[in-house]
């Protein structure tokens, strides 16, 4: 271990080493299994208790993956999702690219019910649209 990571690992405890929210894997392993990357994945559970999130069927998009209208099975349906290093997932509310958008840099959000959607609404089974790029 380099004396810098000694360093900062003694100064700030467990919350210098990278982890993941609950069941969420860490930006940096959403790959294929032939190693190729993956720039977000989405995911059909979540929970009151982050251990319990990102479960349950998953759709991984690859780089440069735009996807206007979702598959009808996964049309307002993600309530967890993972962006890759290095990515952002932009997300809109109606199909078509219409309607609030956000985008997600690169991390675990494992509770989308967290993440507001104007005034009254959240992000959690309320995305029709994606975009994801990579650098």
């Amino acid at each position: 271990m380099t004396q810098l990571r000694l360093l900062l690992l003694l100064a700030l405890g467990p919350a210098a080493i990278p982890r993941a929210w609950g069941a969420c894997p860490v930006p940096a392993d959403l790959k294929q299994a032939d190693g190729t990357r993956t720039c977000a994945k989405l995911y059909d559970k979540s929970d009151p208790y982050y251990e319990n999130c990102c479960k349950g069927a998953e759709l991984a998009l690859q780089p440069g993956a735009d996807l206007p209208y979702l598959p009808s099975d996964w049309a307002n349906t993600a309530s967890s999702l993972v962006v890759g290093q290095r990515c952002e997932l932009t997300v809109w509310s109606l199909p078509g690219k219409a309607g609030k958008t956000r985008k997600f840099s690169a991390g675990s959000y494992p509770r989308l019910e967290e993440y507001r959607k104007g005034i009254l609404g959240d992000w959690s089974n309320a995305i029709s649209g994606v975009y994801c790029k990579c650098n």
